[in-house]
């Protein structure tokens, strides 16, 4: 079974992206839920041309999970993503300082592509971590909405699972002293989303 991870680097305002922090240790786990599993991590640059270029190599690799986690400020739980909206703001530039000429991702397109993962089974996993989470409908306008768009619409048509994750902002911090808003631990949050991928990977695997 192919599991892709992926996560994001800096960008204008985040200095530390823990996405990608987190992707990294995801990639070093090992437990019996796990075995027999080929996983890649990945960390995209943040910025469109990036997602765009990187993403079709991944997805060339006939993944069955793609999983991706974003930060985004001012959230104090795990978003488990719902849907991508076909979105995307001109305001804010990526890590190159590009900024997207439209409001729309793809002309002519649905409003919005609606996730194909047991959202309801990947709450339900993570609980036992005391990590809040919930469900979300709202992946923003950045890169991370972008991602996903982009995700599944590669995902249609094939069995490929998709899966955006939004996580708190952490500060940069040395590793015994890494935290998160509310008092989440960072060995919390790895706990956690460990959780969601033992989750995917047995729906996927059904």
């Amino acid at each position: 079974m192919r599991v892709i991870i992926a996560g994001f680097g800096a960008f204008p305002g985040v200095p530390f992206n823990p996405s990608a922090a987190l992707v990294r240790e995801l990639g070093r786990r090992r437990r019996p839920a796990l075995t027999g599993i080929a996983c890649r991590t990945h960390v995209f640059t943040t910025s469109y041309a990036a997602v765009d270029r990187d993403l079709p190599k991944l997805f060339a690799e006939k993944p069955d999970l793609v999983l991706i986690f974003g930060v985004m400020g001012g959230r104090r739980h795990l978003s488990i993503e719902t849907r991508a909206r076909n979105a995307q703001t001109v305001l804010y530039p990526d890590v190159s300082g590009h900024r997207p000429a439209r409001g729309t991702i793809e002309r002519g397109k649905p409003v919005e592509l609606r996730g194909n993962a047991p959202f309801s089974r990947l709450l339900g996993a993570v609980r036992p971590s005391g990590v809040p989470a919930q469900l979300s409908r709202d992946a923003g306008r950045y890169l991370c909405n972008y991602s996903y768009w982009r995700a599944l619409s590669r995902a249609r048509g094939t069995a490929t699972v998709v899966q955006f994750i939004h996580i708190p902002h952490v500060k940069r911090l040395p590793r015994r002293r890494r935290s998160l808003p509310a008092g989440i631990a960072f060995p919390s949050l790895l706990a956690a989303a460990e959780m969601l991928l033992v989750a995917l990977i047995a729906a996927s695997r059904r």
